[in-house]
């Protein structure tokens, strides 16, 4: 009785694994295009497997969740660390703060905005921190990266 060799073992269970992996890959192909007879041809086919290939429901799942989670960060931001901001730097609201320049134009004068400038950044900075730890932590940065 021959023995095979391990190697050989192993380039043979690698062989059937792409095997395995091409029928699967066929497989779905005929069932993209059995879904794709089911709604006929034409335009509306087309767009209804764009939307199910490009993963279009899942974006708008996303959009519509980072727009509630920004708002809510928006709301801690502005009732939270503004005040505190605001508070430190001797104002008592920080979007509020001002540089008026002294320059006049007629009944108009040159004024900056600054403390708004800087509630905008917090809350992109705030709300960029949340959205990080929410795909780290939930581990979704791993889930575009192709398994090797």
């Amino acid at each position: 009785m021959a023995i095979k060799k391990p190697s050989a073992t192993i380039s043979a269970a690698k062989a059937e694994i792409a095997s395995a992996k091409a029928l699967e890959a066929s497989a779905k192909a005929q069932a993209a295009s059995a879904r794709a007879a089911r709604f006929g041809t034409g335009q509306a086919a087309g767009f209804i497997n764009f939307i199910r290939e490009q993963g279009v429901i899942g974006l708008a799942v996303g959009l519509a969740v980072g727009t509630a989670a920004g708002a809510s960060v928006k709301a801690l931001v502005d009732n939270f660390i503004n005040p505190i901001v605001g508070f430190i730097l001797g104002g008592a609201d920080l979007s509020k703060m001002m540089w008026k320049t002294g320059l006049v134009n007629g009944d108009k004068e040159l004024i900056f905005g600054w403390g708004a400038i800087i509630s905008s950044l917090i809350t992109l900075l705030a709300t960029a921190l949340v959205v990080y730890l929410i795909i780290h932590g939930a581990k979704l940065d791993r889930l575009d990266k192709k398994k090797g």
